[in-house]
């Protein structure tokens, strides 16, 4: 198997970007999930040997022109600043064009101690794989902006962890791994040469519009801004939490980076955290907006001495951008918010009606995803609603009545709806079965089953009508973990 062509695109900005990292070298690589089409787009001129996949998607052999460096950054972790992160337990073998020309990072995960992993061993544990590969392509086919998995390699090691278990790699896709965290990196330092040559290269990568303009830099950070607004937005109208919003974690493309302790809410509960580790629900499925303009604020704050010389000015322009994000945030997500009750011409006066129908939702711990899938069966008369109470009769009534105003018919409007509302989710408790039968079990049918039906989360078929019911109190998962 091989490549068209790797190129090395970071690695030639300079090594105070990265340390230089080979892979460890690893006994018995088995490789038991590999992802034929996203190789496909990439490119990849595909091999059946089993083997020989395993070596190249477990670092034992590098992929031609391949350089492999462990990248640099800082963050705040949970509103504390950490100086030096960088990738403890990844390696970047270099860069890949897909069919379209667009440039994508290839990443392995799990891959062994780097210049960056402090007292860590660099490795991941084979639950924390499935988990990203699993949510990363479920999030990609609900059309939401993500980092991609190419393969899981199991290793022939155990780790410890809560308990001991098996080592695997994820072979990670992304547009980038650029962080506002590795802005925070040189800014900290004061390094305005290395910042400035970080932010010409996002510009040219991700946002090249921005090259043209009067302040190119002042134009990345809008852009950036709109990204995430875009993306946070999409994450809370699909009832995703991400559960470790640190600036070390928020991609500049926009991307949806690093599943940890991630999750899909069951019932609706605005407040709902499930990390394990956010004990003060800083990250919490409602704050998610109010984080993302926190970690936006640290990225001006970075880029400060790029947008104006006199830091005094630059101060008075970012403040100017930043006190639009609120109104930003809030149009898309209402936006979107609106469709999945079935309002293609969203006005401001349908805010209200959104809000009471989650109001409903959460008053009576109706199933998030379920809820809003319904409301094309009530539509059509095929269903009734989950509760027949007075606050829902009476936002029901409204509801019909601004369906009307649309001079759409009830048949367009929900099929319309049906196509942004998903039936299928990566629910916790199917996870947790899938975690549970391929570690445990070292059976990975169930894992390749939901592979293949999370493909088309918004049909409904019979054959996985296992996975769109809410879990049984039996099978509730309380919390996730991040896996290091």
């Amino acid at each position: 198997m091989g490549i068209l062509k790797i190129s090395n695109s970071y690695y030639d900005l300079g090594d105070d970007f990265y340390k230089k990292q080979n892979p460890d070298q690893v006994n018995n690589p088995k490789l038991v999930i590999f992802n034929k089409k996203l190789a496909k787009d990439l490119n990849f001129t595909l091999s059946d040997d089993q083997r020989d996949l395993a070596e190249i998607f477990s670092g034992n052999k590098l992929l031609p022109n391949s350089k492999p460096i462990s990248l640099a950054y800082a963050g705040h972790q949970f509103g504390h600043f950490v100086l030096q992160l960088g990738d403890g337990r990844a390696v970047l073998l270099g860069e890949v064009r897909d069919k379209n020309n667009n440039l994508f990072d290839i990443q392995l995960k799990g891959s062994g101690r780097t210049f960056f992993s402090r007292s860590g061993d660099g490795k991941c544990p084979l639950d924390a794989v499935i988990r990203e590969y699993a949510v990363s392509e479920a999030i990609y086919h609900l059309k939401i902006a993500t980092t991609r998995s190419l393969a899981i390699v199991v290793l022939d090691e155990f780790i410890q962890r809560e308990n001991l278990t098996p080592a695997a790699i994820v072979t990670r896709i992304a547009k980038s791994h650029i962080r506002i965290g590795t802005f925070q990196y040189f800014a900290a330092r004061g390094d305005i040469k290395n910042l400035k040559i970080l932010a010409d290269y996002a510009i040219n990568r991700h946002y090249p519009k921005s090259i043209d303009q009067k302040n190119p830099y002042l134009s990345l950070f809008t852009s950036v801004m709109k990204a995430q607004a875009d993306l946070v937005s999409s994450w809370m109208s699909a009832g995703f939490i991400h559960g470790v919003m640190n600036s070390d974690n928020v991609t500049i493309s926009g991307q949806t980076i690093d599943y940890g302790p991630c999750a899909f809410m069951d019932e609706y509960e605005s407040d709902k955290v499930f990390s394990f580790i956010d004990k003060r629900g800083r990250y919490r499925f409602s704050n998610q907006n109010k984080i993302i303009l926190w970690n936006l604020v640290k990225f001006a704050e970075a880029i400060l001495p790029l947008i104006d010389s006199d830091i005094k000015k630059a101060i008075k322009i970012v403040e100017k951008e930043l006190r639009k994000f609120p109104n930003l945030f809030e149009q898309i997500y209402f936006k979107k918010m609106a469709k999945k009750i079935g309002i293609f011409d969203f006005k401001e006066e349908d805010k209200t009606l959104i809000e009471n129908f989650l109001n409903i939702l959460e008053n009576n711990q109706i199933d998030f995803t379920n809820g809003f899938r319904i409301l094309s069966k009530i539509l059509l008369g095929q269903e009734d609603f989950y509760v027949k109470n007075d606050k829902y009769c009476d936002w029901y009534k409204i509801w019909i009545e601004r369906l009307k105003d649309q001079k759409i018919t009830y048949e367009e409007i929900a099929k319309k709806m049906d196509k942004i509302n998903p039936i299928l989710i990566p629910r916790n408790h199917i996870i947790a079965e899938i975690i549970h039968k391929s570690v445990i079990e070292n059976d990975y049918n169930e894992l390749k089953e939901f592979l293949e039906a999370i493909k088309n989360p918004f049909t409904e078929n019979k054959k996985y009508q296992k996975y769109y019911s809410p879990p049984k109190e039996g099978q509730r998962v309380g919390n996730t973990f991040c896996g290091t």
